[in-house]
């Protein structure tokens, strides 16, 4: 077992808290498998009619996985980033296809991993802190933990924009795009978690939308709707270089922003994340996950993954040295190759199978 969660009943809650505040709640494998067994645990408990995940520490929810270890494993060629997107992936699968109501209060930093046991959930609350991303791109990987099922399903295209430039959307821009059910400000939602803890949820199949309702307010006004008309010219299709050279043509304050940001991002990662997301608007969910692990295991055999690591996590000087280094020169068709099935053994297996 470990301490990096903790997993404990109370009142018909089953309560979730990630405990790794000093690391944003940063995932470990150690905690996917004991919330793999947590919500094993509860799934077939009567005493238990919802399960609640929140996190300690006052910045983030969870900011990710173990990037580091994801790239000494990488380097070394061992089975420790196999092992950990494996069963990082059938929790998300887990959360996603969960029989009981699954709350995540995302109240802080909510990226990468963090998303994944949070988004896939049946009700995710924005607070005051809530800072919502995928910035993988950035890192030379692709948004995974399902990010290729919920980022093409958002309206219009918020979620090519998302997946490529890694775009921060706090409060109110959850709720508007559906990222989050609800709302609840900052300071309520300690009084949030007990007026669940106490509540007679089994009684009232109501009970449960009444408690979130009386502890919401209003996030207020998004940015998204002033800029959607914006974000679904310049991310429509699936040719990443043709939406830089419209943006860049376009004239605005806000494409030329997105250009400049886009020029940070790694160009294999952006063209791979656009393959990715159409291919997973057509997917059910399990067959994005099998798509996220074999991605994920192939951008281990190039180099910007490796590079965006150092760039960021280890050396952090923010200046990676992308290869190919313009959007112009990655081979698109070459990237085909990343979705080809993994070895028998390696390919991703569901709880109970």
């Amino acid at each position: 077992m470990t301490d990096e969660i903790i997993a404990r009943k109370v009142g018909q809650l089953g309560r979730i808290t990630l405990n790794r505040p000093k690391a944003l709640n940063a995932l470990t494998l150690d905690m996917v498998h004991a919330m793999i067994a947590a919500l094993q645990a509860w799934k077939d408990d009567d005493d238990v009619q919802a399960v609640l995940v929140d996190a300690e520490g006052e910045k983030g929810f969870c900011a990710g996985g173990d990037i580091l270890m994801l790239h000494n494993s990488g380097k070394a060629g061992g089975e420790d980033a196999w092992r950990f997107w494996h069963d990082e992936y059938q929790l998300n699968t887990l959360i996603q296809s969960y029989p009981k109501p699954y709350i995540a209060l995302i109240d802080g930093i909510t990226m990468g991993g963090g998303v994944g046991i949070s988004v896939h959930g049946s009700h995710r609350v924005a607070g005051d802190k809530t800072t919502f991303a995928m910035p993988e791109t950035g890192i030379g990987f692709h948004p995974d933990v399902g990010g290729a099922y919920f980022l093409p399903r958002l309206p219009g295209q918020i979620g090519m924009w998302m997946g490529l430039t890694g775009a921060r959307l706090k409060a109110p821009d959850c709720v508007a795009t559906g990222l989050a059910t609800h709302y609840c400000p900052s300071t309520q939602q300690p009084a949030l978690i007990e007026a669940l803890q106490g509540a007679d949820l089994a009684a009232d199949a109501d009970k449960l939308e009444d408690v979130l309702e009386a502890h919401s307010g209003d996030p207020g006004t998004s940015d998204i709707a002033m800029i959607r008309g914006l974000i679904d010219a310049a991310f429509d299709g699936h040719d990443v270089p043709q939406m830089v050279s419209r943006m860049e043509g376009a004239g605005d304050e806000w494409s030329a922003k997105q250009v400049k940001i886009m020029r940070t991002k790694s160009p294999t990662a952006m063209v791979l994340t656009a393959k990715c997301l159409r291919r997973g608007g057509d997917l059910a969910f399990e067959n994005v996950m099998r798509q996220d692990l074999r991605v994920s295991m192939r951008c281990l055999d190039g180099t910007d993954f490796y590079e965006g690591v150092r760039a960021v996590i280890i050396d952090k000087d923010n200046a990676p040295n992308w290869s190919p280094s313009d959007i112009h020169d990655v081979d698109a068709d070459a990237l085909d190759a990343y979705f080809k099935p993994l070895p028998d053994d390696k390919e991703l297996s569901f709880l109970g199978e």
